[in-house]
């Protein structure tokens, strides 16, 4: 199927709106390469169709869904190990520190897409039992994608997913076979975590500041007008003393002033007044 350049347009227009991402020129093959089964699949014949009946407005679940197949949901469990090694070695330890009489940690895992993130973080704190015993873990992942979340919630993933990033032994430890299914994410992890439908545009999820927040390969996909409003919605989420963790071709520099550069961890971003926090003590 041939996208038209006004297709194209209408198409890139409703998904900006929706999501605060920007698909580009440059970027307009993802609306061929992934909606045409999109449409064939629901008897679609041209672009120009799925174009006009988003225009109207007339059937909202097929714009979702338009939306929904359009997003990136790239993920894997322990994407990055030494982004893993980094939160397990020095992060945990100085949060825990500076927790010790609450025994409470919050993480948001956001733009979490299926959730392979936020598992990895629970195995974490799952393999070191008896470090966190009597602490209260909450991991918080969220996504705008409907079907990315209902996934993560339902924490089954597929022998190519499980296949992708999890060691055996820890397969066989935190996840339970389903037959003809694949794998189901046990008890023990699935208990410190939850997961929200949320765009990064909105206000952050309720429940209280988060000591550690990951946002790892997703302002990539916007302005830096909208990375701008990310970065300030992501700095009313986070405690004065909290950490925010980036993706390695990311930087919180020129888009907000909130947030400094950690100097001893790469990636890592602190509050600005986290300086005199750490100062004062």
């Amino acid at each position: 199927m041939e996208v038209s350049p006004r297709a194209a347009m209408v198409i890139a227009r409703l998904f900006e709106q929706a999501t605060g991402q920007t698909l580009s020129q440059d970027r307009f093959w993802r609306i061929g390469t992934t909606l045409t089964p999109f449409c064939k699949a629901r008897g679609i014949d041209s672009f120009d169709q799925l174009a006009m009946t988003l225009e109207r407005g007339a059937n909202p679940e097929l714009s979702l869904d338009t939306i929904d197949a359009l997003l990136n949901n790239e993920t894997s469990f322990y994407r990055d190990p030494g982004v893993f090694g980094l939160i397990g070695d020095e992060l945990l330890p100085r949060i825990a520190a500076n927790r010790q009489r609450e025994k409470r940690i919050r993480i948001w895992s956001a733009a979490c897409s299926t959730g392979q993130e936020a598992y990895s973080l629970a195995m974490m704190f799952a393999e070191q039992g008896e470090r966190w015993a009597g602490w209260k873990i909450e991991i918080i992942g969220s996504d705008i994608s409907r079907s990315a979340v209902a996934q993560a919630r339902g924490g089954l993933y597929t022998q190519f997913e499980v296949q992708r990033g999890l060691p055996i032994r820890q397969l066989l430890a935190w996840f339970d076979h389903v037959v003809d299914s694949g794998w189901r994410a046990k008890p023990q992890i699935a208990a410190m975590v939850s997961f929200t439908r949320h765009n990064l545009l909105g206000p952050p999820p309720a429940g209280g500041r988060f000591d550690l927040i990951l946002c790892r390969n997703a302002l990539l996909y916007f302005s830096p007008e909208r990375r701008h409003q990310m970065l300030e919605g992501l700095a009313l989420a986070i405690a004065p003393d909290g950490a925010l963790l980036l993706g390695a071709g990311e930087t919180a520099r020129d888009c907000s002033s909130r947030f400094a550069s950690d100097p001893d961890m790469p990636m890592v971003y602190r509050p600005a007044a986290y300086g005199s926090l750490t100062n004062a003590a």
